[in-house]
């Protein structure tokens, strides 16, 4: 449960809300989303709402919400909640009729298409306010140089396909689609699907060869000229021609002065 630090006696805090008046998207009278959000109701915890209306085979578009987790309830029609596993692999499809739910794990891409006409879905969220990203922004704002190089497709028919999408669709197909395809084999473009199956890879310009790069000098074996450093004696200890001679040491002793009581003691050795 979120920890709110919300002034329970202000005038300003909000218990109740009516979802007609904050109208998420609409594609006609039949095909829209309601939403419901802390922006609405201030007193919400961790936890907001779609409320999706749609006639059969429109779809909520491809999507993920990056903050929360979604669990669909169905109150009225019928819907396939698809999803992706990203940790098997596989697309997963989960057919929900009145009063059954389907789960999306927070992140996971995910749609739902309608299978009957006044399908009416409650998405629930774990999150004060859900984020949405749509495959069709995904789509429309990656270069379409960037997505034929990465996979290896024909740059031109990418362009075409995805020059319908102009803006985030949320509820497809959109309103002025001239497809007539059930929405399982339709594409998304208006002006129907461009096959790339077979397609001619795109030429890749060669790399660079040549003077392209800079000439290096050429390796020879010999070493560059270093400064010689006197060779180490061949044996140890080095004989004595190889350091200068000392000053010759004699065997005799420096002369000292002879003791002489008188001297230390000029009036006479003193007696206890």
């Amino acid at each position: 449960m979120a920890v709110s630090y919300l002034d329970y006696t202000s005038p300003s805090v909000q218990f109740t809300f009516d979802l007609s008046k904050n109208q998420f998207f609409r594609k006609d009278s039949r095909n829209y989303i309601n939403m419901l959000s802390i922006g609405q109701l201030n007193t919400l915890g961790n936890v907001s709402l779609l409320d999706i209306f749609l006639s059969k085979t429109n779809v909520v578009e491809p999507h993920i919400h990056q903050n929360a987790t979604e669990l669909v309830y169905c109150i009225a029609g019928s819907a396939v909640v698809s999803l992706v596993n990203p940790f098997t692999k596989k697309l997963l499809n989960f057919p929900i009729e009145p009063g059954q739910v389907a789960n999306v794990p927070q992140g996971w891409w995910h749609y739902e298409v309608a299978t009957a006409d006044d399908t009416h879905l409650l998405a629930i969220f774990d999150a004060p306010v859900p984020e949405f990203i749509g495959g069709s922004d995904l789509l429309r704002l990656t270069p379409a140089n960037i997505l034929a190089h990465t996979y290896c497709l024909d740059e031109e028919k990418v362009k075409e396909a995805f020059a319908p999408l102009q803006e985030t669709v949320f509820i497809g197909p959109p309103a002025d689609c001239k497809s007539d395809r059930a929405p399982a084999v339709s594409a998304h473009p208006a002006r129907g699907p461009a096959s790339l199956v077979g397609a001619a890879s795109p030429a890749y310009p060669a790399g660079p060869t040549g003077s392209a790069f800079p000439a290096y000098p050429a390796w020879s074996a010999a070493a560059p000229g270093y400064p010689i450093y006197p060779s180490m004696p061949a044996s140890f200890p080095p004989s004595a021609s190889t350091y200068p001679a000392g000053p010759a040491r004699t065997a005799a002793a420096p002369a000292y002065p002879a003791y002489s009581a008188a001297a230390v003691y000029p009036h006479g050795v003193p007696h206890p």
